[in-house]
């Protein structure tokens, strides 16, 4: 294991290639009044390829990017890029905060320095992390699979690798949402050792068939729910799925179908009242784009939904200290007594606002949970 600094560097020439595409895109039709109803809206997407084309500037985002620690670590042949951001503190607790998809590291951006140094944000010193935001394999500035198998599993034991031998913690706290979170669900029942607790939110629309006769009220709500969603929003992970590979040609060579596929969950799963800049900036949205373009990672982090559905991983009830965080508009209500069935829930808090995306969303109220929960565990 090896671990290198590393910093963002997209080349010039890739940019200049980006904004040919752009400028040469070939509009679809859409009907009259659609709205976002048939999916991403022509009329935003077109303002946000022109900004994209004409406004946005990535050297300045790549900047203010670099100005956290950037490294990339080689375990067994792979390479896997995270920020470590040493905590201001007595004794900073390791903590790996890991994405999913369709974000990246920068859903971590805001929140790192109020875990790192929480004394300069109205916090206790004590309460400071040495912060490993990760890119989970095949997504940012990571190595791109290149054989089968790249599940949560095989993430789990990655990022265990990552931060009990590549950094040389002996014990690490984690934090994930989406498929970050599956991933430290693994690493609760495969490397449970070497953990302090998980912190995780969101909710997972994976009910499977096997539903128990005994739900609560609340439980059959969710049930319901998660039906309904599946029916009327799952068709994009069925495709991740089954054939990410046809899906990764359009993607992956029209920068504005890139923008139109991702977009549009940033827009449905935040707590945005459908208005996708009340949440994010516009830079926000584009250095998450330009990433996913630049790296060439759409068919690689899709792909990791083909793998971990044909090879789910360890199954069973974790027994490390778990946080559960549910923000208010993220997909659809989870009740408590659900979560409780698969995994140890030691604190539950439900959100005032907040949506999928919680690290970006809602940095500050996300940060004091976070360290209201390890701080017994220190």
């Amino acid at each position: 294991m090896s671990v290198q600094d590393y910093a963002v560097n997209i080349s010039q020439e890739v940019l200049d290639d980006l904004r040919d595409r752009l400028a040469r895109t070939r509009w679809p039709d859409e009907v009259c009044d659609a709205g976002w109803e048939y999916g991403t809206n022509l009329t935003y997407l077109k303002q946000l390829v022109q900004y994209w084309l004409h406004d946005f500037d990535w050297r300045a985002q790549e900047w203010a990017i670099n100005q956290f620690s950037h490294h990339r670590a080689e375990i067994d042949g792979f390479g896997i890029h995270f920020i470590h951001e040493r905590g201001a503190g007595p004794n900073p607790m390791p903590l790996l905060l890991l994405h999913g998809w369709p974000s990246s590291f920068l859903q971590m951006r805001k929140i790192i320095p109020l875990l790192a140094d929480p004394a300069a944000h109205g916090g206790d010193p004590a309460d400071s992390f040495d912060v490993v935001a990760a890119s989970l394999p095949g997504y940012g500035f990571s190595d791109r699979p290149a054989t089968p198998g790249m599940s949560v599993g095989r993430m789990a034991d990655l990022f265990s690798a990552l931060m009990t031998g590549a950094l040389g913690y002996r014990r690490y706290a984690a934090r994930g949402s989406d498929l970050g979170a599956g991933v430290l669900s693994q690493l609760a029942l495969i490397h449970a050792e070497s953990l302090i607790g998980i912190h995780m939110g969101g909710t997972n629309p994976w009910i499977g068939d096997d539903i128990p006769d005994d739900l609560t009220q609340a439980e059959r709500e969710f049930v319901a729910n998660a039906q309904r969603w599946s029916a009327e929003e799952m068709a994009y992970a069925m495709e991740h799925a089954t054939r990410p590979q046809t899906l990764a040609y359009g993607l992956n060579d029209s920068p504005a179908g890139l923008a139109a596929w991702i977009i549009e969950k940033f827009r449905r799963w935040s707590d945005c009242d459908g208005d996708v800049e009340k949440v994010f900036t516009r830079d926000d949205l584009l250095a998450n784009l330009t990433i996913y373009w630049a790296t060439e990672t759409i068919n690689s982090s899709i792909r990791l939904y083909y793998e971990s559905a044909h090879n789910p991983g360890a199954w069973g009830r974790a027994e490390v200290p778990t946080a559960m965080v549910m923000p208010p508009n993220d997909m659809f209500p989870t009740p408590r007594a659900w979560a409780e069935r698969s995994a140890r829930i030691d604190r539950w808090t439900e959100l005032p606002r907040g949506g999928h995306f919680p690290e970006w969303e809602v940095p500050g109220p996300l940060a004091e949970d976070i360290r209201a929960f390890f701080r017994p565990l220190r």
